[in-house]
């Protein structure tokens, strides 16, 4: 087993950027010299996610709006979450919509290419409240 580890690190914007990762990703997989594998993405933090997702302005305003239905930004004066009350402050929608959508992916990698659907990019969410330098580490293993 051979192990290829890259690390792609950018500026987000935060409360809810959505990055698109993957050229960077298949950037690392091309350095590998990897040809039939798995990649894994990971971002560290627990305000921040990766997933896969239809990159493009509808599918990034659809998932943003799902989200804050499923977990609302606290409105001041109407009720607060108990990280945010034991700690003075106001990021736990972040912690928890990052952990329902989870730090990581894995991808196949077959004959050098990530195996991805037609419409179908990896992408990192920044879910905190203010910008942020963002580390999303990449593993290729075959």
């Amino acid at each position: 087993m051979t192990v290829h580890t890259g690390l792609l690190r950018l500026e987000t914007e935060g409360e809810g950027h959505i990055v698109d990762l993957t050229e960077g990703v298949l950037a690392v997989v091309l350095q590998s010299g990897v040809t039939d594998g798995v990649v894994t993405v990971f971002v560290t933090g627990s305000t921040a996610a990766v997933t896969t997702m239809e990159f493009e302005p509808g599918g990034v305003q659809d998932l943003r709006d799902a989200l804050e239905r499923l977990v609302p930004v606290a409105r001041p004066g109407g009720g607060d979450y108990e990280h945010n009350v034991r700690n003075g402050d106001d990021n736990a929608h972040a912690h928890l919509r990052a952990s329902l959508v989870g730090p990581s992916e894995s991808v196949p990698v077959v004959r050098g290419r990530l195996v991805l659907g037609t419409w179908q990019q990896v992408v990192l969410i920044d879910f905190d409240v203010r910008p942020r330098a963002r580390e999303v580490h990449v593993q290729v293993v075959s």
